[in-house]
């Protein structure tokens, strides 16, 4: 079943994600992940509507992507790019195989662990500059900061999920890059932020 789990922002995306386009992409990653546990090649099939749709469907779109999964409701691997040059589907393909076998914060994903994890897939719109830290609003915008060679990046689903407030989110984003919290006022750090549409499995 297909969740949407949150899907504001202030600067809408240039393209919209279908209930049945959202299905089709959460089922790419599942099947990525599958395969490779499976020691198989994957398989990408398409409902006849979504193939009718061709280029029209946000599929084939560029877009920025992050797949994350939850083991048993907890974190067990994220990985994503800001952007990318490759179509959506594409992108959630392979960011589907980082966050199962590639996140460093992690070991590999075994087939042991495998059914009692759910896909949650956030689709991104481009960054913006933020002049103004207060114009940050908890549960709209993901933030990117950098500063002295340090980079991080929140989700805008994160600080929901935390229950944190504003000052709360930004002082972790620093704490995220490696960086003392209140870095984000430095007058030489990036701060950007961007939006996000989200959709995911239910749990198990």
């Amino acid at each position: 079943m297909v969740i949407p789990f949150l899907s504001g922002y202030t600067k809408p995306m240039d393209f919209t994600i279908t209930p049945a386009e959202q299905k089709a992409l959460l089922a790419d990653a599942r099947e990525t992940i599958a395969a490779r546990l499976e020691n198989r090649r994957p398989e990408y099939p398409r409902e006849a509507g979504l193939q009718a749709i061709g280029n029209a469907s946000a599929l084939l779109r560029p877009c920025g992507a992050f797949v994350t999964l939850h083991k048993n409701g907890a974190l067990r691997g994220c990985i994503g790019r800001m952007s990318s040059p490759e179509s959506l589907e594409k992108t959630v393909r392979i960011m589907a195989a980082e966050a199962a076998f590639g996140d460093p914060r992690f070991p590999p994903l075994s087939r042991d662990e495998w059914p009692a994890c759910d896909i949650e897939i956030s689709a991104l719109s481009p960054m913006e500059p933020c002049a103004d830290p207060r114009q940050v609003e908890v549960g709209i915008h993901g933030i990117y900061l950098s500063l002295r060679g340090r980079s991080g990046v929140l989700l805008p689903q994160v600080p929901v999920e935390q229950g944190w407030n504003r000052d709360e989110y930004l002082d972790y984003i620093c704490v995220k890059a490696g960086l003392p919290p209140n870095a984000f006022a430095a007058p030489e750090a990036r701060l950007l932020t961007f939006t996000a549409i989200v959709f995911g499995e239910g749990q198990p």
